[in-house]
């Protein structure tokens, strides 16, 4: 939330719609008092602060609330707005803890220009402080933002994390952040698309082979779980690994050793595992195409990414970073978007999510070099991508096959708890706290 705050009501109005149309939320204060006492009462992301609040001219009102903002949120970012700009006063201004300074009246461009830098810097100066780093993954809205809270507390356990979503969401952005800040970030994280690994590879591919275990074998390789000790290891697009490999899967994480082709001898490793996907693995687990043993190993954790069409806020800050990006690669001017452009871009339903922004970007780009890009640039460009009907289930869908599971391996085991957490692949005290949580009684 940016809290505006001037005197003049055509101001205000004019901020919290240029505001509002970028994807920010606005609150709006008229005094001091009024913004005191919003301040009290929240943290704003950001303050817009008019400099002056009756006839005086000199900025003292403005400075004098400035510094009252920052005893109450110190590391708040605050742009100081005055019609009567000065050097001197810029410098008092900065002095006091303002961030930036702007004269009246504004270009739009250099204003948001301004408060996305604003944001952006304070952001990762938040994360260093808290010793998380999400200064890679690009977005501030309340969807993600609660995933990015999700990560940040289990980023430095060992807990072995599913991450669910649709395509192009950045289930790989997101492991990486786990993997960045966690105490095994100084080792490797080993990258692995299981989707396109082929059944009769899986084995050599994920725990290696000794030479002359195959033809073709001419060399021992060390498979990816041996390179990924004592880091992570990230095991994407997991629905697609047929039932054989899922059982040597199983085994590696139920007991941390593996064999390498050709050679009998255990072998110890030690990693933390993140999978993806962005199947249905409930059903494929109902459907009996999935182990059920094997999605109770990997999702002690869950994490479900918000596809792009429930993050609308962040496509501006989404499409800033592209155009900066591509623009960048290419050595060339980067252009500004019309609100119009903006506005468009937002109504699109992504069902390629990110990826599909970004290509979308991309092409526009491409074909033309204009300074200004308009609605009609994107518009041209557009390509209607057809949805493959492969979106996860909710979580009520998901807790449903949950909850039945264990009613099941209780039914199985004639009530014996530590028989069905043997059933469902995990301990007697993860199977008491689900229990717990689906209220099921023996």
């Amino acid at each position: 939330m940016i809290l505006v705050v001037d005197d003049d009501n055509a101001v205000r109005l004019s901020l919290k719609l240029l505001l509002g149309r970028n994807g920010y939320e606005a609150a709006l204060a008229s005094c001091p008092d009024e913004a005191m006492e919003i301040v009290r009462g929240t943290r704003p992301d950001l303050v817009l602060l008019d400099m002056n609040f009756s006839r005086a001219t000199s900025g003292d009102e403005g400075l004098t609330l400035l510094k009252q903002i920052k005893i109450f949120h110190p590391d708040v970012p605050v742009i100081l707005m005055t019609a009567w700009g000065s050097i001197p006063l810029a410098v008092k201004g900065i002095h006091a803890g303002a961030f930036d300074f702007i004269t009246k009246p504004w270009d739009n461009k250099m204003l948001l220009h301004r408060i996305s830098t604003a944001l952006e810097l304070n952001q990762e100066s938040v994360a260093a402080e808290s010793g998380f780093d999400r200064s890679f993954i690009i977005g501030k809205s309340p969807a993600l933002l609660n995933v990015l809270d999700t990560i940040e507390r289990i980023a430095n356990t060992d807990a072995s994390v599913l991450i669910m979503g649709e395509n192009g969401t950045g289930k790989e952005l997101i492991a990486e952040a786990i993997h960045r800040n966690s105490r095994r970030r100084a080792h490797q994280m080993v990258k692995v698309n299981l989707g396109g690994i082929s059944r009769s590879l899986f084995e050599s591919e994920m725990f290696g082979h000794k030479k002359g275990a195959f033809t073709g074998a001419v060399a021992d390789r060390e498979g990816r779980f041996a390179v990924a000790d004592k880091g992570t290891v990230f095991l994407d697009e997991i629905g697609e690994l047929d039932l054989n490999s899922q059982v040597k899967l199983l085994r590696v994480l139920q007991e941390q050793t593996f064999e390498m082709l050709g050679d009998s001898t255990p072998r110890k490793v030690d990693v933390r595992v993140i999978c993806a996907t962005n199947a249905n693995l409930a059903k494929m687990v109902a459907e009996r195409t999935f182990r059920e043993d094997l999605f109770y190993r990997i999702n002690l954790i869950t994490v479900v990414l918000p596809p792009l069409r429930e993050r609308v806020d962040d496509i501006p800050l989404l499409v800033d970073h592209l155009i900066s990006q591509f623009c960048a690669n290419q050595d060339r001017m980067k252009p500004e978007v019309s609100e119009e452009a903006m506005e468009y871009l937002k109504t699109l339903p992504y069902p390629g999510n990110i990826r599909e922004l970004k290509n979308l970007v991309s092409r526009t780009l491409l074909v033309t070099d204009k300074p200004r890009l308009t609605d009609m640039d994107f518009k041209s460009q557009y390509v209607e991508t057809p949805t493959s009907g492969n979106i996860i289930s909710s979580d009520k869908k998901l807790n449903d096959v949950e909850r039945s599971s264990i009613e099941s391996a209780l039914s199985k085991s004639g009530g014996n708890v530590s028989r069905a957490a043997a059933l469902l692949g995990i301990s007697r005290q993860s199977l008491y706290r689900r229990m717990e949580k689906y209220r099921i009684t023996l």
